[in-house]
């Protein structure tokens, strides 16, 4: 199948060109540092599409992305003259809610999923942010608020649907083709382009949380407290630290709007009874400013900082497990994060001990199963005359805490820059996700991600 005819014959959904009506749209990805210009981008509706769009790519030797939510912060979403896989028309979800299970489209995106899940009163580990891509976010493991008590979004996926380079069709599970399954649990996109994903779901309707903001000045003390008390903390109970400049919210003081606060972001998703209860653990560490915490459905409390991560802001972001928040770790947080350097911009500390321990460094590609938290520093900012200073601060920021880190980190926040760190993100696991690529993808087809070389 060597001419875009052919590709346009094949496929059922569009397949664009520079020139065409839509092109300019369809090459757009949420991270404006990449504005790239593909040779085609394949709206994919089915996984025929995907099939065919793999061979096209395959056999005109053409580098190949993958898009699903269109959030890779690296720009894996899309590139100069290959071809572009976009999931975005596949994002159908379908709920089992007698087996307690939902099935994704490639394009589905975690406000899709939540959706239709909460229909049914239920709920597996997401994200943070409601227009992140279900796919994405799995493959490289699945930070988010129900992963103390559910585990990681790839702790609870069943089975996922794979086109792999070779343009063939096969469904990963423990039972079919369990060494893909194995490997697609953490090791992100290099396996081939995932279709679908079969979930398992647990009853999570509403929740008790929201954001506290607390000021910088008590700053060590709510992360120490945090630190310690997530630490024996029942399961249930989720949310991270953060750091964030206030939004002009109507819960924050008018005259605050602009300030950098330190925030806990609290869920408990466990019995409404002890919502309150179990949040107002958070309080004890220090004043609260202003807060916005009640019971709520969970869909919401996922979509909270939505408006902060519109489209075409500028990205740069680096990113550590640590296996523990020391004292020292917290002064150098300290040092950095009043310098914010935009509204947009956040740090995240995600608690990721609970049911993410009881699952062991082999048993998945995600390898940091003694890691008690994962750190984002998450560099975003809408005006690309600023992009050297601020990238320079994140770069700045990650040196001083990365002493007090693990040498690896969540291949989801990883920067573009960061292909060094792979061998490390995957530790003992490397080797054999070299073997997993070697089998499926041993040309490399899929190099546009954080690549594990075959």
């Amino acid at each position: 199948m060597g001419t875009i005819e052919d590709l346009r014959e094949r496929a059922r959904g569009q397949v664009l060109t520079d020139g065409d009506e839509g092109y300019d749209e369809a090459r757009r990805v949420n991270n404006a540092m990449h504005d790239k210009r593909p040779g085609v981008v394949v709206r994919c509706e089915n996984a025929g599409d995907v099939m065919a769009a793999v061979d096209f790519a395959r056999t005109n030797e053409l580098d190949l992305a993958v898009r699903g939510g269109g959030h890779s912060v690296p720009g894996f979403g899309t590139v100069d003259d290959g071809v572009v896989i976009d999931l975005g028309g596949m994002r159908n979800v379908r709920v089992d809610p007698v087996n307690r299970t939902a099935r994704a489209g490639g394009g589905a995106t975690w406000g899709d999923f939540n959706a239709a899940t909460h229909a049914f009163g239920l709920a597996t580990t997401g994200g943070i942010i409601s227009t992140t891509g279900v796919g994405g976010l799995t493959l490289g493991g699945g930070i988010g608020y129900l992963a103390r008590g559910l585990g990681l979004a790839c702790d609870n996926l069943i089975s996922a649907d794979v086109v792999t380079a070779d343009g063939q069709f096969l469904i990963a599970s423990e039972k079919e083709n369990d060494d893909l399954f194995w490997a697609l649990r953490g090791g992100g996109g290099n396996f081939g382009v995932v279709t679908a994903l079969e979930f398992r779901l647990a009853p999570v309707s509403t929740i008790f949380g929201g954001p506290m903001l607390f000021e910088m000045s008590d700053a060590a003390a709510v992360l120490s407290g945090f630190r310690d008390m997530i630490d024996g903390a029942p399961e249930q109970l989720g949310g991270f630290p953060a750091f964030q400049i206030a939004p002009p919210l109507p819960f924050i003081p008018e005259d605050r709007h602009g300030d950098v606060f330190t925030l806990i972001v609290g869920c408990w998703a466990g019995d409404p009874d002890r919502g309150e209860s179990e949040i107002s653990r958070f309080r004890e560490f220090a004043p609260v400013v202003a807060e916005h915490v009640g019971p709520m459905p969970y869909p919401a409390l996922n979509s909270v900082f939505d408006a902060l991560v519109p489209p075409g802001l500028q990205h740069y972001w680096k990113a550590n497990f640590v296996t523990e928040l020391t004292d020292a770790a917290i002064q150098a947080h300290l040092r950095h994060a009043p310098g914010l350097p935009s509204m947009n911009a956040t740090v995240h500390i995600y608690p990721i001990n609970g049911a993410c321990h009881r699952v062991t460094p082999d048993a998945t590609a995600f390898a940091y199963r003694d890691a008690t938290f994962a750190t984002v520093i998450a560099g975003m900012w809408p005006d690309p005359a600023e992009n050297d200073a601020n990238i320079q601060w994140v770069r700045s920021y990650y040196d001083d805490v990365a002493p007090h880190s693990e040498a690896g980190g969540y291949i989801n926040f990883m920067a573009g820059d960061d292909q060094g760190r792979i061998q490390d993100n995957y530790r003992q696991n490397y080797d054999r996700l070299v073997e997993v690529k070697r089998k499926y993808d041993p040309g490399n087809l899929f190099h546009l991600n954080q690549n594990i070389v075959p």
